[in-house]
């Protein structure tokens, strides 16, 4: 019973409520990957694994070098993975990848620079970010739109960091904000900040940003974009989550919802009206008039033709 409650629980799903992490290290680590890779786990520490064992036979972006990696994925069903290594061509080498049925689907190879660790930020611990909390997510700079380095960037980053799907959310309970500034064509400054409501005199609060780490400086220096038949596979739809589609029925970014109303043919001339017009009163006593002559020579020629008859 227990394996098949670990088989049904590992079986796909029609909503994922949340993608579980798997953290590695390489070959090689420096003290300041170690750190990285410490703090990424501590973000996500209710929905993520970390093998703290050197991996020496896991290559990213080369051929039969990915094999352990989904293996590792597989055993842990794990579909989004985080790991470091360290040489003097790529110092400080962070790979961020995302699989799909345990298979690689896209890799992010950036550079890490600049790395400020969360024991290191000053700030009352009483506004410190709770684990497991929904995050904000700010992308400043227009490289996030136009290079394409940059945009799979920050598709990788929120799927790395959003945590679970939720239908609804309580503001309230906001307490942390990724802070990502695209600086240039290839690198990105990434902070981590919480949340601090105050007083501003009107319904809506003073929201004020304190850094609590980690942050550091993102160089992307490789990047492999999915293939397009694994891409368009995972991209499928199932059938029961498919909304069939409403009559008359439109949708605007600004106005929501908006629905046609189809109004039969009034007939205005034969409807009766609130008062009726003198002109009218005598039109109609005159007709009745014709109609009750019409109607007693009607009558008068039926007793005559009984008469003769």
């Amino acid at each position: 019973m227990r394996a098949k409650r670990e088989l049904e629980k590992r079986a796909p799903k029609l909503v994922e409520l949340g993608k579980k992490t798997l953290i590695l290290h390489g070959t090689k680590t420096s003290n300041t990957l170690n750190a990285v890779l410490t703090e990424i786990y501590h973000l996500k520490k209710d929905n993520a694994v970390k093998y703290s064992r050197r991996n020496d036979n896991i290559r990213p972006f080369e051929s039969g070098g990915e094999t352990s990696l989904e293996f590792y994925s597989l055993k842990t069903d794990c579909s989004l993975f985080v790991y470091g290594s360290h040489s003097k061509k790529r110092p400080d080498n962070l790979v961020i990848g995302r699989t799909y049925d345990h298979h690689i689907y896209d890799l992010v190879e950036v550079g890490v620079e600049n790395f400020k660790s969360m024991s290191s930020c000053s700030y009352d611990k009483k506004i410190a970010p709770l684990i497991g909390s929904k995050p904000f997510f700010a992308f400043i700079g227009e490289g996030f739109e136009n290079v394409e380095e940059l945009k799979h960037l920050k598709e990788v980053l929120l799927d790395l960091f959003r945590g679970q799907v939720v239908s609804n959310l309580n503001l309230a309970g906001l307490d942390r904000v990724y802070v990502c500034t695209a600086v240039s064509s290839n690198k990105v400054l990434f902070t981590h900040c919480a949340l601090r409501l105050k007083k501003s005199g009107t319904v809506v609060p003073r929201v004020e940003l304190v850094e609590v780490g980690p942050s550091m400086d993102l160089v992307v220096r490789r990047h492999r974009l999915p293939d397009e038949g694994l891409k368009k596979e995972a991209h499928k739809i199932p059938h029961e989550l498919i909304k069939k589609k409403e009559k008359n029925v439109s949708k605007d970014a600004i106005a929501g919802k908006i629905g046609k109303i189809y109004v039969p043919d009034q007939q205005v001339g034969s409807a009766s009206l609130p008062f009726t017009p003198k002109g009218v009163k005598r039109e109609r006593r005159e007709a009745k008039a014709k109609g009750e002559d019409k109607k007693h020579a009607e009558k008068k020629q039926k007793q005559n033709d009984d008469a003769s008859a």
